[in-house]
């Protein structure tokens, strides 16, 4: 692999949507991106509610540019986000209560910038809980790739840096979708270019009743399949239910376990 690039090689838009009801984790979040600039150009584009006072002045600390949520759901949220660039390069997104592990952006943008055909990077993440202690860690490199037409999405989109022309080429994320709307882009990302990775974990996504899709698991799945299967040739889309199910019972089966692992951290207090 090449040798990492120097510091301000690409500047990196971060994209954090908010409600602004979570002060205490946002806080760490925005501290986990603050820690990016020692090694990455970035701008933080945070959407948020006009009325999320505490939270915009919060943000402000951190030089996030503040953007009012248009009230179109995440999906909606995200675009916003990414309308704000200016002169930036490349893309990434963080929930409000996830977090970036030290360097993980920097090591995200030297993979894009050591391979120029490739329009999307990803790295590990790691599933930690409310008190932020590790659960579990997904790192599926090569294999993430491969899968995502008809198996799981294990492309971790908090650990995921897209070139943002490449992104504005499919049109950005389709509203539509409410859940997997990282999924479809994936999918269609894949058709414009190469996609790298590394093991090493370059975020965290905090494993919680309140996540968007832990709370909303099973509507989150069907929207997957229906994504996949859109982006199948039509002849295959019929047969579809012979591999989705199956993946289905798997995810369902990986997402107990992760939820066992944090109620087994939770009872030991370790």
């Amino acid at each position: 692999m090449a040798k990492p690039v120097t510091h301000g090689r690409g500047k990196v838009l971060v994209v954090l949507p908010t409600l602004g009801d979570r002060l205490d984790l946002l806080a760490i979040t925005l501290e986990t991106i603050e820690a990016q600039r020692s090694s990455v150009d970035l701008t933080l584009a945070l959407v948020i509610p006009p009325a999320a006072t505490e939270a915009r002045a919060l943000a402000s600390k951190y030089g996030a540019v503040l953007i009012d949520d248009p009230r179109q759901g995440l999906t909606g949220a995200i675009n916003a986000g990414i309308a704000a660039r200016t002169d930036e390069v490349f893309y990434a997104w963080i929930g409000d209560d996830d977090l970036f592990r030290p360097g993980g952006l920097a090591t995200l943008r030297d993979l894009l910038n050591a391979n120029a055909d490739a329009v999307l990077a990803f790295g590990g993440c790691d599933y930690i809980d409310p008190q932020g202690r590790t659960i579990a860690v997904s790192n599926a490199g090569w294999l993430a790739p491969v899968l995502l037409a008809w198996g799981p999405d294990l492309i971790p989109h908090p650990g995921t840096m897209i070139r943002l022309d490449a992104l504005a080429a499919v049109g950005n994320f389709n509203v539509d979708y409410k859940y997997a709307m990282d999924l479809d882009v994936f999918l269609k990302l894949r058709k414009l270019g190469r996609f790298v990775w590394t093991r090493t974990s370059v975020s965290a996504f905090r494993w919680h009743p309140e996540s968007l899709t832990v709370a909303n698991r099973a509507a989150s799945g069907a929207e997957s399949e229906a994504i996949k299967r859109s982006h199948l040739p039509s002849p295959l889309r019929p047969l579809s239910p012979l591999w989705h199910v199956p993946i289905r019972w798997a995810s369902q089966f990986a997402a107990k376990r992760v939820t066992a692992g944090a109620l087994r951290l939770d009872r030991s207090g370790s």
